[in-house]
């Protein structure tokens, strides 16, 4: 990993960067233009979206404003709750990249485990084997929403995308991941700013005379996680991404493992499988 462009390889040969722009929750309009235009600029070539954020049309117009080819940029989408099951999935779609402004993706993601998962997932085979997605993936999946849906599907996940940061590392996860090729990112990686409160990271950062946010952010890289801080802030945007010139020890490396102690700041994927409604709208 030596610059912002570097990337890991997939386990269908297809790179992804190991550090993404996230738009979650990022305020729609023009805002959310200037943040993505401002990304592309400083080099990230990986962008996330979901169509629950409602904001892929803003994306799509950055990204056709930014004068990148398409080919240039690895564009991530995500199926929400109520486009679950075959047909529903693949009317999403075709709704998405209108929206998007594009003709594929680069990574298509089931957003929450639901009891349609394998349904949901044949549609997704369908559309990555016809060349309209790039890779397929999930999101938000324990281990045992990953048997499930391993037991009766031809392409294993490419991705899963959860919430992962120190005091959420999900240690059986990641060995389950790893075992069947399938690379974890992490959300909200800075814990929607709660990073900033634990006093290790604020010694870390007088260490290593980093940011807060770039100890944080590194150690994902170390742990081989791929990762998509979210700001549209724009000296922030640009601070996320200076993160490949330095290294944390493995002394301080497992200091931030000790951290975990399995808190959540989002949803338990295991709640929203039994009660989705508890997440709509």
């Amino acid at each position: 990993m030596k610059d912002i462009k570097s990337h890991m390889i997939l386990n269908n040969g297809v790179k992804m960067p190991w550090i993404g722009f996230g738009t979650y929750r990022a305020e729609n309009g023009t805002e959310l233009i200037e943040a993505v235009k401002e990304a592309l600029r400083i080099g990230y070539r990986h962008i996330d979206t979901a169509s629950f954020y409602g904001n892929e049309e803003e994306v799509g117009i950055a990204i056709k404003e930014s004068g990148l080819p398409r080919d240039e940029i690895f564009l991530v989408n995500k199926i929400w709750i109520s486009d679950h099951g075959y047909e529903k999935t693949l009317q999403a779609f075709k709704t998405s990249i209108k929206k998007l402004g594009t003709d594929y993706l680069d990574l298509y993601l089931i957003h929450w485990p639901q009891s349609l998962n394998k349904e949901t997932w044949k549609a997704l085979e369908k559309l990555y084997k016809e060349g309209y997605i790039r890779a397929i993936g999930v999101s938000n999946f324990t281990s045992k929403h990953l048997k499930d849906l391993l037991e009766d599907i031809e392409i294993i996940p490419a991705v899963n995308q959860v919430e992962f940061h120190p005091k959420l590392v999900q240690n059986e996860l990641m060995e389950f991941c790893k075992k069947y090729n399938i690379q974890l990112e992490a959300w909200s990686p800075l814990m929607r700013g709660l990073i900033f409160q634990l006093p290790l990271f604020q010694q870390l950062s007088q260490k290593y005379e980093r940011t807060i946010s770039q100890i944080v952010l590194r150690w994902d890289l170390q742990m081989g996680v791929v990762t998509i801080p979210k700001s549209t802030t724009l000296t922030r945007i640009k601070e996320n991404a200076d993160i490949f010139n330095f290294e944390i020890s493995k002394e301080d490396m497992e200091k931030i493992k000790k951290l975990n102690n399995g808190f959540r700041i989002g949803m338990n994927p295991n709640e929203v499988y039994a009660h989705p409604e508890i997440i709509k709208g």
